[in-house]
Formats: C-alpha cells, sequence, structure tokens
C-alpha cells in the first residue's frame, strides 16, 4: 500500500526529540476484562479497557510493563480515528470462565470496523491479537492502520528506552528499561515505524497533525516513550499482533517471533482447553432455572486470574489503578499489590467453589509472608515487602479464619495443619497483644473500635483457641477463649449509642456507629463526645462519632457474634438503610459509611485525594448474606440478581458505581461503574460465596465457633481486661480484674483503700502476654480497687497507683 508520505520527504533521525517527553501517568482502571493463561509457563497477565489493550503485567502480576496497546486510523489527509476514543467497543468472553476475548471495535463515524480476538500465549511470555480490519466507507486502500505502544516497563513510565530493531531479519517496535524488555512483532509488514517521547515526538502526535507518518525516529532513550508502526494491509485484512516479554530485547524479540511461528489457531486452542479444564474441576454452583452461568464463570475466572505464577498462592487485589489516568509513578501500586483480608476474600471464594490446590497455595503464601511478630502488612508486594506501613487486625486474623474454613471443608492435610498452626499461634499473639482496638479499620482510614475487626479477632481467637487445645496447649486454649468473651461482651459498651439524634430521627432505641475512638476502652467521655477524623475530605473532617454509621456493623452477624434478629441490629439496619442506601436502575446499593470521600467528586471529576464515596456492589451481596442469616432467602435472591446487574456489560463487577444523575461525557451512568477498581477482586469473591450460601441454604463462611458459643451457649466473659494503654476506669461486679502486661509483673492491689493489700504474680500465657487475674467478683458495686504493678525483670516499681471502680 502506498502512502503520502512515500511521496514526500519524511524526516529520519536516529534520535527522536523532546526528552523525556510529557509526565506519564497510568490508564483508565475501568476494564473491560483481564486475562492470562492457566499455566506456570506464561507469565504475562492483559487488561482490556474501551476496545485496546490497557496495562500489561510481566514478569510477575504486581508489575506492569505496558500502559496500553491500540490501533490508529488515518486516510493520509484528513481523517484521524483513535480506537479507544472514537469506536464504540463490544467485548465477548469465548466462553463461560474462558478470559479470552473478542472484542469488535465500531468507528462512531462508520469509517471502519476493528475485530481482534486476545489471549496470552501459553507457552510463553507473549500476548496475542488476531486482529481484522474492514473498511466500511470506501475501498480498504483508503486507509492506513498503525499500531501505538507505550512501554511502562518495571512499572514505571518515566525511564524507558523505545528504539526499532530487527531479530534475525523480523523488523520490530522494542523497549527496555533496566533488565526488562518488551517487543512487538506482526505477522503482516511494517510499511513505517518509529519511537518518540510522549506528547512531542511520538506517533500519537504526528499522525493527529499529518494524518500520516511524517517523522521516523530510531530511538526515544531515558523517557515517556511510545512506539508506532504501520502495518501492511495491502495483501491481508487480517494479521496478528504479538508483544513479547523478556530480561533483554533479544529474549523478548525471540518469544513474540516464536509466537507468530506457532500460530494464533494453535496458541487459542491450549488457552481455552486449560481454563475448561479448570472450571470442569469447580462446582457447578451455576446450575439451576435462574442462574446466570456467566456471571458465576466470570467470577472464578477473575479469581484465578489474579493469582501470582512465581509467588503462588498470592493475589492482588486487582489488575487495575482506580483512577489511574491521573496517576504518574510515585502511584504504581495501584490495586496490583496483596492485601491480606482481600486474598483471604479471594481464597474463601475459591473453597466455596469447591477448588482446593489454589486454597493451599494461599495459605502457604500467608505461612511464608508472615512477619516475625505475627502479622502481616496492610499490602504487600509478592515478595512479601510491604507497601503502605499501617496494621489492619482485620487483616491478622483473616489467615486464621482461611485455615479453618479450608479444613472444615477438608481442603488441607493433616500434617500440613500441625505445621500451619505456628502461624496461627503466633497471628492470635498479635492480636491480643494490640487488639481490640485496631490501628486501621477495613477501609484503611481511621484507629479504634470497628465491628467488622471486632468480630474478625473474636472470631479468629476462638479458632485458635480450638487449635490450642487439640495441640496440647489448653492453658493457651482457655486464655484465647476468654479473650474473645471478654471483647465479645465490650462491643456494645464500645460502638453501640442510645438516644442520639440520629437515632430519634429513623426512630430507633439506638444504632453501632462506624467506628469508636480507641479512647472508648477506658470508658472516661461517653462515646457520643467521642470525635473522629474522616481523611479524603477537604476543609472540616472531623465529626461526632455516634454520627457516623456504617455497613461493617452486619459482621457481627456475619462472624457469628450477634444474631439476624438482635433488636440492636435490626435498629442499626433501619438506620443503614435511611442513612447509605441508594436505590440505583440496577437495584439497591450501599455506601460505606456517611461522609466517604473515596470516589469521585460531584461533577464525576476522578478522585484525587478529595472526593465523595460512591455506593459498593459488594455491598449487595454483604446485605444479601444478612437477609438470608435472617430467613429471608427470597430477599437475598433479589439482591444477588442486583449484585449481577451492577456489573459492566462485560460482567466484572466494580469497586464503586455511579449514584447521582448521568454525566455521559465522563461515562458516570446511575448504576454504572465508575472510575475505581475495576474488577475489584473482593467483590467477585462476595458474588462466589453468595452462590454457594444460596447453593446451601445458609451463610458459607460464618465461622461455627461463635455461633455455638455466642448464639447457642451464650457464654458471657468472666474477665474484665486491663492494660496500660486501655486503662479501664471501672468493672461490672461479678467479674474478674485481669491486668494484662508485657513483660512478667506484680501486681500489689487493695480493696480498702490500703488498709490491707495483696500481691498476685501474672502467669505467661506463652504468646507474648502476661496476666494477673485479681480475685475480686465477690465486690459489690461501689467498691474501688487500687493497685500498682512491680516489674519483676527490671526489679522496679511503676511509680503510680492506678484504680478500678466496680459497678453494676
Amino acid at each position: 500500500m502506498a502512502t503520502m508520505a512515500d511521496e514526500l520527504h519524511m524526516i529520519h533521525s536516529p534520535q527522536a526529540p523532546g526528552k523525556p517527553g510529557a509526565k506519564p501517568h497510568w490508564t483508565t482502571s475501568q476494564k473491560t476484562s483481564v486475562g492470562t493463561a492457566r499455566n506456570l509457563a506464561s507469565h504475562v497477565w492483559f487488561t482490556t479497557h474501551h476496545g485496546i489493550l490497557g496495562e500489561i503485567f510481566y514478569p510477575r502480576i504486581d508489575s506492569a510493563a505496558a500502559r496500553d496497546l491500540g490501533m490508529i486510523v488515518t486516510d493520509g489527509d484528513s481523517f484521524f480515528s483513535e480506537e479507544k476514543t472514537d469506536t464504540q467497543s463490544n467485548v465477548l468472553w469465548l466462553g463461560h470462565g474462558i478470559p479470552a476475548f473478542q472484542i469488535t471495535n465500531a468507528c462512531k463515524q462508520g469509517h471502519y470496523t476493528i475485530e481482534k480476538t486476545i489471549v496470552a500465549d501459553p507457552w510463553r511470555h507473549s500476548i496475542l491479537q488476531q486482529i481484522r480490519f474492514r473498511a466500511m466507507r470506501g475501498s480498504p486502500s483508503r486507509y492506513h492502520l498503525y499500531a501505538l505502544l507505550a512501554p511502562h516497563l518495571e512499572d514505571r513510565g518515566a525511564g524507558n528506552n523505545a528504539f526499532l530493531d530487527d531479530f534475525k531479519g523480523i523488523p520490530m517496535l522494542m523497549a527496555d528499561r533496566e533488565g526488562f524488555a518488551l517487543a512487538l512483532a506482526c505477522s503482516a509488514a511494517w510499511l513505517h515505524r518509529s519511537a518518540g517521547y510522549v506528547g512531542v515526538s511520538d506517533g500519537w502526535q504526528d499522525l493527529h497533525e499529518h494524518k500520516q507518518l511524517t517523522c521516523k525516529y530510531d530511538r526515544a532513550d531515558d523517557g515517556n516513550v511510545a512506539l508506532v508502526g504501520e502495518i501492511d494491509l495491502s495483501e491481508e485484512k487480517e494479521f496478528v499482533l504479538a508483544l513479547g516479554f523478556g530480561r533483554n530485547s533479544s529474549e523478548a524479540a525471540h518469544r513474540a517471533r516464536a509466537s507468530l511461528n506457532h500460530g494464533f489457531d494453535a496458541a487459542l486452542e491450549r488457552y481455552v482447553k486449560e481454563w475448561t479444564g479448570w472450571q470442569k474441576t469447580l462446582d457447578h454452583l451455576d446450575s439451576g432455572e435462574k442462574a446466570n452461568s456467566s456471571a458465576y464463570r466470570t467470577s472464578t475466572a477473575v479469581l484465578a486470574t489474579h493469582e501470582s505464577k512465581d509467588f503462588q498462592g498470592g493475589t492482588i487485589a486487582s489488575l487495575s489503578d482506580p483512577w489511574g489516568e491521573i496517576h504518574g509513578d510515585k502511584d504504581k501500586a495501584g490495586y496490583h499489590v496483596v492485601w491480606p483480608r482481600d486474598a483471604y476474600e479471594t481464597a474463601s471464594a475459591l473453597i466455596a467453589a469447591g477448588a482446593t490446590d489454589e486454597v493451599l497455595r494461599a495459605l502457604r503464601f500467608f505461612e511464608t509472608t508472615q512477619e516475625a511478630d505475627g502479622h502481616w502488612p496492610q499490602n504487600m508486594w509478592l515478595d512479601g515487602t510491604e507497601f503502605w506501613k499501617g496494621i489492619q487486625l482485620d487483616e491478622v486474623a483473616s489467615p486464621i479464619l482461611l485455615l479453618d474454613l479450608a479444613r472444615r471443608h477438608e481442603k488441607i492435610q493433616p500434617g500440613e495443619l500441625d505445621r500451619l498452626w505456628l502461624m496461627v499461634r503466633k497471628a492470635a499473639g498479635y492480636i491480643v497483644r494490640h487488639g481490640p482496638s485496631t490501628q486501621e479499620d477495613r477501609w484503611e482510614e481511621d484507629a479504634g473500635l470497628t465491628a467488622y475487626t471486632l468480630g474478625a479477632m473474636i472470631a479468629a481467637l476462638l479458632v485458635a483457641a480450638e487449635m490450642a487445645a487439640g495441640n496440647n496447649e489448653p492453658k493457651l486454649a482457655a486464655y484465647l477463649r476468654e479473650t474473645a468473651d471478654a471483647w465479645n461482651d465490650a462491643i456494645e459498651r464500645w460502638t453501640y449509642v442510645e438516644q442520639t439524634a440520629l437515632a430519634k430521627k429513623v426512630g430507633v432505641d439506638g444504632y453501632y456507629v462506624r467506628i469508636a475512638p480507641k479512647e472508648r476502652l477506658s470508658g472516661r467521655i461517653p462515646l457520643t463526645e467521642e470525635m473522629i477524623k474522616i481523611p479524603n475530605l477537604p476543609g472540616d473532617n472531623e465529626f461526632a462519632a455516634d454520627a457516623i454509621v456504617s455497613v461493617d456493623s452486619l459482621a457481627l452477624v456475619r462472624f457469628g457474634l450477634r444474631a439476624a434478629g438482635d433488636p440492636r441490629i435490626v435498629n442499626t439496619v433501619r438506620v443503614v438503610d435511611a442513612v447509605l442506601k441508594v436505590d440505583t436502575p440496577k437495584g439497591p446499593c450501599w455506601h460505606r459509611y456517611n461522609h466517604d470521600g473515596y470516589g469521585e467528586h460531584e461533577d464525576g471529576s476522578p478522585f484525587d485525594g478529595t472526593g465523595v464515596g460512591r455506593v459498593w456492589p459488594l455491598f449487595a451481596g454483604e446485605r444479601a448474606h444478612y437477609e438470608l442469616a435472617a430467613g429471608r432467602t427470597r430477599e437475598a435472591r433479589r439482591l444477588l440478581e442486583s449484585m449481577e446487574a451492577l456489573a459492566s456489560d462485560s460482567g466484572l463487577i466494580s469497586e464503586q458505581v455511579w449514584d447521582r444523575e448521568p454525566i455521559p461525557e465522563k461515562e458516570l451512568f446511575p448504576g454504572r461503574p465508575t472510575g475505581s477498581a475495576r474488577p475489584l477482586v473482593w467483590a467477585h469473591a462476595e458474588h462466589v460465596k453468595l452462590l454457594r450460601s444460596l447453593a446451601d441454604g445458609k451463610v458459607f463462611d460464618t465461622p461455627p465457633q461463635t455461633v455455638e458459643r455466642y448464639l447457642v451457649e451464650k457464654t458471657r466473659g468472666k474477665h474484665a481486661p486491663w492494660r496500660l494503654d486501655a486503662q479501664v476506669q471501672r468493672i461490672p461486679a461479678g467479674h474478674i480484674l485481669r491486668i494484662e502486661t508485657e513483660a512478667p509483673a506484680r501486681i500489689r492491689w487493695s480493696a480498702d483503700g490500703w488498709k490491707t493489700a495483696e500481691n498476685t504474680d501474672s502467669r505467661d500465657t506463652d504468646i507474648g502476654m502476661y496476666v494477673a487475674d485479681l480475685p475480686i467478683r465477690s465486690l459489690a458495686a461501689g467498691a474501688r480497687i487500687v493497685f500498682t504493678i512491680y516489674w519483676l525483670d527490671a526489679g522496679n516499681w511503676e511509680g503510680k497507683d492506678f484504680s478500678v471502680g466496680v459497678v453494676n
């Protein structure tokens, strides 16, 4: 095909101008598909959005290597069309739960269609696209087709080198950066190629201005770079693009060429066969008269796609970066790091689906990445290196709950269970030393006492106690149960309020608050006078603690601590619905909590550190589980339908959906995904677990230990813990005052104002906590205990007296 550029003088330079290019940023989080080969040979993961490839990950699922790869169409004179912005895109899965995709992009002006099928090469580190270009107006020879590739090797847009080269005589577009490389090869010939700096000398700029390539630059080094190549359509309207990756350009080019030589059809057949075989091993939760089989299999495929292949068992939260289009290199992690909570949700959903090997790998990953003191990082890279620095105690509890779920469903062998007990023991120790107040709640925003974290910790402590008893540690088992009982008894004292303005407005006696500050442990200040700060809100972000409610309170039912019909739960549900519920065109949905600032601004602009929280499809699933626990199966099924309806057209469930009037120019429509993470793996996990729960007729992941102890036996605590960092001011009559320290201590105490005194030495719990139980259960209300502490190892007194009152 001749081009106008052939008839004109083309500028040719060995080095592109404009270094280092525009500031790099990621692409949109609005993914329409995600995929990878179902084996360990291929270490590449792909995403798509708006009809093109989005971020591509290599050599690890937590490391992006390319920003995007799409097509540009021109007529060489006046017509310019970019595939990702100027077409209507339709995405089809090639089979239920088979993450290979057929995408049809139709030009909005009617000039052309581009049809493509995308898979990862199951034998090597390459992504393959079989593409067919169809001219809809005039002869195909009228048009010019270009591939535009933005390398972001080693998770960065800066510092990349783009260049043109041949491999064994095969022309390719290449890039490298510090031991990482990519190469783009085409089964058709390249007519023209160029490398450039984004925003200055890249192919997009040239084509947009001239409708043809007028410049050929051989290299663009050390910057935010892009590669462009014109594809020869003179003989074949169908061709294959192979994007190969390696440690250097030769490795990457070798894989790209090998993929082309092996053939697209062979790769597609093997890819589909492997995924089909895996899906057949799962339980058939998609059966039933009204079942949406593609929704279930889509969720299981999303779960499996997000597992690492070199650090097996590690699963990231999403192959996306929320509002990535405004994020640069400093935000390189996006959601493609491991959150222990999300990884727990993924693995537990795979248990619900009937998987076994994946669950064992997840437990081994947790075992390997556990810190020496027993906790897991807030989030981490796959090698276990922490990313953010916070600690969330529900994430310390999650691996314990996963192990219990796995053993109850016979997914783990006794020998491995014995070894993993050491992991559980360390985690339980961390929980009792640092709980019940968490440094961060499950939304990673506030410290304090929250229903979800309390529920997870109490359940985990009972699981650990059961395992301790089975491992001949009865004293440890008793201590863990006593701690769980004490915390469970205090939930209402810490987090339930009555007769507030909000309660009166809704017409209830009281409700559980979203979070109570840690100071609530001492009981010095009424909860109605406590304040909390909410991040992501501009200006004044401090609110009365009793004015903020959250969907998290349902966790008390999910974790088996409170019955679904408990009046306090029922009251809270009424408040949650009054404050947080939104009825979208796709069904009901809920906000995380009121005054949430994590989401698009009111005008639809991206979250940029501040914003307005939107509703989450995940909560339709959590609410459905609550309705099932309450015996309202029909309502639970209705909410399942809502959750599935809130997914994107290609079946991916997003973190949030839009809850206001439509803003078409920003692709925001009520009940449709926003620019938040898509897919959110946690949401797909909740979907799978809900399907399993409905099939079983009961909530799948509620721990039986809590149900038996607190709902059946109605066990109450006998101990009232006191710590230096949580100095309880009063305890109920009939309780034992338990002084807890992290070093051996002697407690000298008196119940008569030091007229007489007794000494009680602490005992070692063997998990980093020492306890001294003061026998004061016979004291009546109005009594006061005073005490001081002598540190046995240091040989000195604390130097002050403490006191605790006895109340009814």
